[in-house]
């Protein structure tokens, strides 16, 4: 039986006591990032990644669905979020698996060793090629449309049965969040079997009868901007759909829900809100049915389980005055927070200022903006925000970058790719660096610019 703790949830003070430890943590990376030249004059930006932090993430995940019931979850890393092979090798040895939306993705999770079991692909535009693969692996496999099923018909039937788990992608129509390009369940999105559209629940009814070896339904609804209830509303019609398919069938065919990821984070403070329990339990209270053992679940979590234990680090190279405000220029923009840059309402990042020997920078707040070195007036980490002034020399910590910032380099004026080092610190001030990805030499920017083919058009 599931545990009966679920309605319980830390007390204030320890919550208090949790934040405050992960910025003093972070502090002491800082610092320590700057005694290990990780950040020097050759490499002005870096990025950290909090270890025991992404531990306690994936923990925290599957000990939430755990409460809540007894049934196999499989808890799917959203590759997407964090494309790195050492960061996807931690989360499946802190018992995740992956999921993955492109041949690249799937080559990533290979990579990191994960079980191809332990593996979902999902993809609004999967070729031939990418099903052969995943069918010859046995990983599951969610279509996302009738014509995808139409393929797999036709694979299926030319090549022994296959292990992979098979599903299809529904819409439930349910409407947008805040951010609409990350709302997938709007009525005109391109992802799913759009189940409101006119006769369409029947022919996905239909399709399950005409294939027994359908046994998975799938739905995500967003992430960023998504309020829970508004989650739970998406899973719980595709929990009614499923009920209705295996009435006709007149068995359990499907078997497995895959809820999609989508638990928002609070990029406003240290504090982790939502958390996973919170959405296991309310879940639980309005969906009890997806809870009662008939069911196993995937769960397709990414930017919730990263976020908030990653730190990109720059050098502020000049600081300035302009129309009397003053900016802070530094090394890091819209390389490494392009959806900041461009969209700076809907993702708004945290800045926190350090000196030069990575001790927090202090004296009074002046509104200043902190600048990236990119040749375009919007690449703006920050605009008139209170920081202690800022000098040459010093370092801006762009905070809660962990997903979707620093793993997703932007090639804007040909500007390196940072090195990622993962973290660990200790209570007696040590801190332990690895070494997730290397810095990107400029050799190696002119070789993937046809560096090794510069006559290849003159001579053509």
């Amino acid at each position: 039986m599931a545990s009966d703790r679920r309605d319980q949830a830390p007390p204030p003070d320890a919550v208090r006591a949790l934040r405050e430890a992960r910025a003093a943590a972070r502090d002491q990376a800082v610092r320590a990032a700057v005694d290990h030249a990780l950040l020097t004059e050759r490499e002005p930006v870096a990025a950290l990644l909090d270890l025991d932090g992404v531990r306690a993430s994936a923990a925290a995940l599957r000990a939430a669905f755990a409460d809540v019931t007894d049934a196999p979850v499989l808890h799917a890393f959203a590759v997407k979020a964090c494309p790195l092979v050492p960061v996807l090798r931690l989360l499946y040895e802190a018992g995740l698996g992956a999921e993955v939306a492109s041949p690249g993705e799937l080559a990533l999770a290979r990579a990191a060793g994960v079980d191809p079991a332990r593996i979902v692909l999902d993809s609004p535009a999967k070729t031939p090629a990418d099903l052969r693969e995943a069918l010859a692996l046995g990983i599951a496999v969610n279509a996302d449309n009738t014509q995808e099923l139409g393929r797999i018909d036709a694979l299926i039937g030319k090549t022994p049965p296959s292990t992979s788990p098979l599903g299809l992608r529904v819409n439930p129509q349910i409407g947008g969040g805040t951010i609409d390009a990350l709302s997938t369940a709007t009525p005109t999105s391109k992802f799913g079997v759009a189940l409101r559209d006119e006769g369409a629940r029947a022919r996905v009814v239909q399709a399950y009868l005409d294939r027994p070896w359908l046994t998975r339904l799938h739905t995500h609804s967003g992430s960023q901007g998504l309020p829970l209830s508004l989650l739970v509303t998406g899973v719980r019609a595709a929990y009614e759909l499923a009920e209705e398919i295996n009435a006709a069938t007149g068995r359990r065919q499907v078997d497995t829900l895959d809820i999609g990821g989508g638990l928002p984070v609070n990029f406003a403070s240290d504090e982790e809100t939502p958390t996973y329990a919170e959405y296991a339990r309310l879940l639980a209270a309005e969906v009890p049915g997806l809870f009662d053992g008939r069911y196993g679940l995937v769960t397709e979590f990414g930017r919730s389980l990263l976020a908030k234990h990653g730190t990109v680090l720059a050098r502020v190279e000049y600081a300035k005055t302009s129309g009397s405000r003053p900016i802070a220029v530094t090394h890091a923009g819209v390389q490494v927070a392009t959806r900041t840059v461009y969209d700076p309402v809907s993702w708004p990042l945290r800045i926190a200022a350090y000196d030069a020997e990575g001790l927090p920078r202090t004296g009074p707040a002046v509104d200043q903006d902190v600048a990236g070195p990119a040749c375009f007036a919007g690449d703006l980490l920050a605009v008139a925000r209170p920081l202690p002034l800022l000098r040459p020399g010093d370092v801006v910590a762009a905070l809660d970058t962990g997903a979707y910032y620093f793993a997703h380099h932007y090639a804007y004026n040909s500007l390196p790719r940072p090195g990622v080092y993962g973290y660990t610190a200790d209570g007696d001030g040590t801190v332990r660096f690895a070494t997730v990805r290397p810095p990107q030499t400029v050799a190696e920017i002119v070789a993937e610019a046809g560096g090794g083919h510069p006559d290849a058009l003159v001579t053509h």
